[in-house]
């Protein structure tokens, strides 16, 4: 497995003060990851190294190819690149998974397949369409009984916060977190990309059978777009929280499914965007 992190080199300048002087710096790792499916090259993404079967398995969730664990026979890391450490000392890279599906399920349709480059910032860049993302949700959430109270709505990004170790240590990961109505973390994962760190809850809520992920809010430490509607839909999570602004598109997805869509969510305020009748005020 790949280092979360690296430390580099340098020249840190103070314009108002007149200084500069030279430091180690702590940097986020970014790292390709091909996923496969029964052999065949899928996607290409960006990823932070960690917790990358539960990457697998959420980003297959989120394409509509699987919908639980049964559906998956064996996911294991194929032989990656062989790079040499600090030391000299030469290791794999593990930056090569493959998945084999249980029989009887389909595999991914090779038109409607990721283009082999998907960035860090964009997890939908390389699609063929628009329509393609619109993926029937396997779960509907528009009956979802849940009811969050504004005032945990509002103190979920803290609460994601606490838990950005990397952050702590770089400044340069998202986060996502799974929360009870009550504000309970049940995981939180960190990645360069906001929509690897999605994946990655949506991938531990299957292989901890909590999917659909019904109750639940997903919050994330950036903004709310449509891709990261569509895998809070295809997990059955029926609120997305975000500390920035969501896009039309990510509003349109979330009236259509009946999902409660919340943006804005720092300094004790928020801005619900649909589905207003799961958040309380009482």
């Amino acid at each position: 497995m790949g280092r979360v992190t690296v430390r580099h080199k340098v020249r840190s300048i103070d314009v108002g003060a007149g200084t500069e002087r030279t430091r180690p710096d702590t940097l986020s790792v970014e790292e390709p990851l091909e996923i496969r499916v029964d052999g065949r090259p899928l996607t290409v993404t960006m990823r932070t190294p960690g917790h990358d079967i539960e990457l697998v398995h959420g980003f297959l969730v989120s394409e509509g190819v699987i919908r639980s664990t049964d559906d998956v026979r064996l996911a294991r890391y194929c032989e990656g690149a062989v790079v040499s450490d600090e030391t000299g000392h030469e290791q794999n890279t593990y930056n090569v998974l493959d998945v084999t599906l249980a029989p009887g399920v389909a595999a991914p349709a090779e038109e409607s397949t990721r283009a082999f480059f998907t960035s860090s910032a964009c997890g939908v860049c390389g699609k063929a369409s628009i329509d393609q993302l619109r993926a029937e949700a396997t779960w509907q959430v528009r009956d979802d009984p849940l009811r969050v109270a504004a005032a945990v709505l509002a103190g979920l990004p803290d609460r994601l916060r606490t838990q950005q170790h990397s952050f702590d240590k770089t400044g340069g990961l998202h986060a996502a977190g799974l929360f009870t109505a009550d504000g309970e973390a049940l995981v939180v994962r960190e990645d360069v990309g906001r929509h690897n760190a999605v994946d990655k809850v949506v991938g531990w809520a299957l292989l901890e059978t909590k999917l659909p992920a019904g109750g639940t809010v997903l919050m994330v430490s950036g903004r709310a777009s449509f891709e990261l509607t569509q895998k809070a839909l295809m997990a059955g999570i029926p609120c997305l929280a975000a500390v920035s602004a969501p896009s039309s598109l990510a509003v349109e997805v979330a009236q259509d499914a009946g999902m409660t869509l919340v943006g804005f969510v720092r300094g004790g305020r928020l801005n619900v965007y649909a589905g207003p009748a799961r958040v309380t005020t009482d």
